[in-house]
């Protein structure tokens, strides 16, 4: 027999609407969390096929020889070991003018400020560390790239790991391909910089 705990209202009963408030709890609490799942991956479903915005650049650097301290723009600080042929340990700091096209003498659109060092004993490869900054009509702030520059392969990629400005907190890629080569005097990069968040 049933035990009643009001006119129609049996142990049955009770268990059963106990039952589907935990149902309904339970439901409500994983679309809670799955929703919160479906955040926290968001920012990769939204990952970009194409840039947000993209700049071609030219950075030339002319190497401090001695006797060319007006136009030299980069310094030798450590030269190279003898541990290798490839200037193994070799470090230079530079502050190189950027250009919007190959010319040398074109308007500065920006400064390439920073350093890099020969860090390969087996080939040619440098490890850049730059901040790009800009101060024109066009553009004001800074992006900030490194990576590694292996020399001997066409086209190249480094980070770029942030920026200020017109290019605040700015992540992407900027890819490098040697334009000019003048010995150890200069060399022009072409820098493809493309940005894949931008604020």
């Amino acid at each position: 027999s049933k035990i009643l705990y009001g006119p129609h209202l049996s142990i049955s009963n009770l268990s059963r609407q106990k039952m589907e408030r935990g149902r309904q709890a339970c439901c409500f609490l994983l679309m809670f969390l799955l929703s919160g799942v479906a955040l926290a991956y968001r920012p990769h479903t939204l990952r970009r096929d194409e840039p947000c915005r993209r700049l071609v650049l030219y950075y030339h650097d002319v190497m401090f020889n001695g006797t060319n301290t007006a136009n030299a723009t980069a310094a030798i600080i450590t030269n190279a070991t003898a541990l290798g042929d490839f200037k193994f340990g070799k470090f230079v700091v530079f502050d190189d003018a950027i250009t919007a096209d190959e010319d040398l003498l074109s308007p500065v659109v920006a400064r390439a400020q920073g350093f890099y060092f020969y860090d390969m004993k087996t080939d040619y490869n440098a490890w850049f560390a730059y901040t790009l900054v800009f101060n024109s009509t066009r553009y004001k702030g800074t992006l900030n790239l490194m990576g590694a520059d292996l020399m001997m392969v066409e086209t190249r990629d480094v980070s770029v790991v942030g920026g200020t400005g017109d290019f605040f907190m700015a992540r992407g890629v900027a890819t490098l391909r040697t334009k000019a080569v003048e010995g150890v005097a200069y060399f022009r990069l072409q820098m493809d910089v493309k940005l894949y968040e931008c604020y």
